[in-house]
């Protein structure tokens, strides 16, 4: 682990009676953030306290004061604790006045990626698995933070439950009974009337997932066609075995440009073809700051082509967002193949070294707007989905 996490570690409150250390968190993490969360106000409907920044107080204040956070291992503590610190990160950014008062729609989503962004490019929080681990654990929390409070009023309870547990298949540190941890205390570090109402909802999400096997980790499975007919939404129960009707494998990677994907492919000496949407433009002499949009119709079309032969084939692309992905898996399954997704990522130093030393680089300005929008794969996503540093 890195010096940084170390550092936000001594941060934290060792005790129930202790206090946080603001002042050296803002140092650590950067005055931009606390200056943006002081300067955010929210809905006094339902935060009565003002700002971002008090709220955010408060419910680290609430979390440290909760026993079961200090009987949680230093990682696990630290992950929940900076992600109390950045959970409403998303509403400075989010942030409009409707009717008079302060909305803050997707906060949630839009908080995760600003927080992937910073710990991945300015904190080096990267490239290894138990880096990957600890940002991805900070950056579920915060994604997911008020599902324990509206989950009770929703549909298909079990399938979110499962489906957001999963998760901790490829980000070990994250279970459920952290997001209620955090979501409690995101509840009570408020001024408003619902509070009451808000901790039985999140006390419901708790015992559905623990009645259900998920509060402290993921569903087992039988197999993983069956794991993906019930994320997919298919009436199927877990310990469940289904039919495998799919004729073969296409193997997609996701990645940002200079990670290493040519590298990684040619070391496993994958003996089936290869559709990259590199070589396809350098194949339409395109450059990378042109319109995609021909490339990535001759990719598709090559894609058919394999998938009416029932050919395995591997799909070559940075493919960094899940709309993205499942448009592409969505293509491929209609044609009865399984999918196996394959993210792959370096530290930040060796991305820029190997993107630099290509001769279709990819300007840094871009790289880094794509960072901002990447969410790597989730278990649901497709049959089958890993995780590799290279």
């Amino acid at each position: 682990m890195t010096g940084l996490i170390e550092r936000i570690g001594q941060c934290i409150p060792g005790s129930p009676s202790d206090k946080t250390v603001w002042d050296e968190l803002e140092k650590l993490l950067g005055a931009a953030f606390f200056s943006g969360m002081r300067a955010t106000q929210q809905n006094p409907i339902y935060h009565g306290e003002g700002d971002v920044l008090v709220h955010t107080q408060m419910v680290c204040r609430q979390l440290s004061e909760n026993p079961a956070f200090h009987s949680l291992k230093t990682g696990q503590k630290t992950e929940l604790f900076l992600a109390a610190v950045f959970h409403d990160i998303g509403k400075v950014k989010s942030t409009r006045i409707e009717n008079g008062n302060p909305v803050s729609p997707h906060h949630a989503s839009t908080g995760s990626m600003i927080v992937r962004k910073f710990l991945w490019k300015n904190c080096g929080i990267c490239g290894s698995p138990d880096l990957m681990t600890f940002r991805e654990t900070v950056c579920t929390l915060v994604r997911w933070h008020m599902l324990p409070v509206h989950l009770p009023d929703q549909a298909e309870t079990e399938r979110k439950i499962r489906t957001v547990a999963a998760i901790g298949e490829l980000v070990p540190d994250f279970s459920w009974n952290l997001l209620c941890m955090l979501a409690e205390a995101d509840v009570k570090g408020r001024i408003a009337e619902d509070i009451s109402e808000g901790l039985m909802k999140v006390e419901l999400s708790g015992l559905m997932a623990e009645d259900i096997g998920c509060l402290y980790r993921p569903n087992c499975f039988a197999d993983s066609f069956t794991k993906h007919a019930y994320f997919s939404g298919r009436k199927v129960q877990p310990d469940q075995t289904l039919f495998d009707n799919t004729w073969g494998e296409v193997i997609m990677l996701s990645g940002l440009p200079g990670t290493g994907k040519d590298t990684w492919i040619r070391e496993l000496h994958f003996d089936i073809p290869m559709i990259s949407l590199d070589d396809i433009r350098t194949e339409l002499r395109i450059d990378p700051g042109d319109n995609q949009g021909e490339i990535i119709q001759t990719a598709y079309e090559r894609a058919r082509e394999f998938l009416r032969k029932k050919q395995p084939f591997l799909w070559n692309a940075t493919d960094l967002t899940k709309e993205t992905r499942q448009k592409l898996v969505s293509l491929f399954e209609q044609y009865g193949a399984s999918v196996r997704i394959v993210y792959l990522e370096t530290n930040w130093e060796n991305r820029m070294k190997q993107n630099c030393g290509r001769k279709d680089a990819v300007q840094e300005s871009a790289v880094e707007k794509m960072l901002g929008k990447t969410v790597p794969p989730t278990p649901d996503e497709a049959q089958i989905v890993e995780w590799i540093c290279v």
